[in-house]
């Protein structure tokens, strides 16, 4: 190890057999399993560190950055980092390279997210707990198909659109909402560019691609909450500030909404006390719409070989 002249830090490896291309030249420390990296721990790991791959679950912050005494480049496995991953101006200023996996788990999410709506329409969680508990089927409860329903995407990023591409077989109607793509882009997956209170209106399925930023922080709430109709569903495994969750919570209480299918929330991991626990009407996933094995390796390498760029002093691909 003596004469490896970097160091690389990920603290939630997904795919240890891609450190393999970065052990020529650097040291790998993996972190701890089931350990929750606080800002002041990443601090402490940060020291002396050239590179740091990290998830959703860590928190790059300028406290973080500024404590980066070597640090050339933070890469993310998966989409591009939101204002809850990485403060990228604080990055920018230090000079720190920051970059991400696109369209490594696009697929996963996009499959995850018909999953969930499909779960959450035919009512799969009640039926198999009945099932579970001695009970057979019940005919006061029926589901619902997607043939003819209205799925309304916010956000027609990479994964946005791949669930478009994929859920156009169940016979759909698509609107879609993105201040940042051109007609052209919705049209060429059959989906109708509309605005947001046009979608929340018609749609009977709402599905939210967008990444956390300053405005799409609570994007969702209680004002467009109350404007979709009382038999709609929605579905989050973007990020989960993006919907306001105590106006989500009062929306399933009072039955503003049908239903919420929910991969992500606002504070991760989830409190097991979280009231959206304990609702029929709400099926939940711990932000694991990505967790495949093939996603995983593609994040694994892609990640892997962005950092061993930068080391190199070569240009990275995928930076912000």
């Amino acid at each position: 190890m003596s004469n490896m002249r970097f160091k690389v830090f990920i603290p939630e490896p997904e795919c240890e057999e891609s450190h393999k291309i970065l052990e020529e030249i650097a040291e790998v420390k993996i972190g701890e399993p089931n350990i929750k990296y606080t800002e002041d721990r990443l601090i402490e790991e940060i020291k002396g560190v050239d590179a740091i791959i990290i998830t959703s679950q860590h928190h790059i912050t300028k406290r973080v950055i500024e404590a980066a005494d070597k640090l050339k480049i933070i890469v993310k496995y998966g989409s591009k980092p939101g204002i809850d991953n990485v403060d990228l101006e604080a990055a920018i200023k230090k000079g720190i390279i920051v970059s991400y996996t696109p369209q490594a788990n696009s697929d996963s999410v996009a499959e995850h997210t018909i999953t969930l709506m499909l779960a959450l329409l035919k009512k799969l969680n009640i039926f198999s707990q009945r099932l579970k508990n001695g009970l057979w089927r019940d005919r006061k409860l029926l589901g619902y198909e997607l043939l003819g329903k209205t799925v309304g995407i916010i956000g027609l990023g990479a994964v946005g659109y791949k669930v478009a591409e994929k859920i156009k077989g169940f016979g759909v109607k698509l609107l879609a909402y993105d201040p940042y793509v051109s007609n052209e882009r919705a049209e060429s997956v059959g989906a109708k560019l509309v605005d947001l209170n046009v979608l929340l209106k018609e749609s009977d399925i709402v599905t939210i691609h967008a990444t956390l930023t300053k405005e799409t922080t609570h994007l969702i709430g209680e004002r467009e909450l109350r404007m979709m109709k009382k038999s709609a569903i929605i579905v989050n495994t973007a990020r989960g500030a993006i919907i306001d969750e105590k106006s989500l919570i009062k929306a399933l209480k009072e039955g503003w909404i049908a239903g919420a299918a929910l991969d992500v929330f606002e504070e991760e991991p989830l409190n097991p006390d979280n009231p959206l626990l304990k609702m029929d009407n709400v099926i939940a996933t711990p932000h694991a719409a990505s967790c495949t094995y093939e996603a995983w390796r593609r994040e694994g390498f892609m990640a892997a070989e962005e950092v061993l760029r930068v080391l190199k002093g070569e240009k990275p691909i995928f930076s912000i």
